[in-house]
């Protein structure tokens, strides 16, 4: 049973780390970020930030590198609100 809930959890990582490459092409592609809240996008890399603290300190490699990789997207993310927005 063990092993379907990291399956479960892998599953819901890559699935939430690589919803953000549609929007990163998107603004990309069009070359423009008005729509994009930096608000609530700086508030989100906040949040991964943290959540990349909590892997740290119990020592998930999942979690880490699922929110690191996160965290990059939508860096740029950011980086591309304020070089197109």
């Amino acid at each position: 049973m063990h092993s379907l809930f990291e399956a479960i959890g892998l599953t819901a990582a890559v699935i939430t780390t690589f919803a953000w490459v549609p929007q990163i092409l998107k603004i990309l592609r069009e070359r423009q970020a008005h729509d994009i809240s930096l608000t609530t996008t700086t508030a989100l890399a906040g949040g991964v930030f943290l959540w990349i603290v909590y892997g740290l300190a119990i020592g998930s490699i999942p979690v880490i590198a699922s929110n690191v990789v996160t965290f990059l997207f939508i860096a740029l993310i950011v980086g591309l609100k304020l070089r197109f927005g």
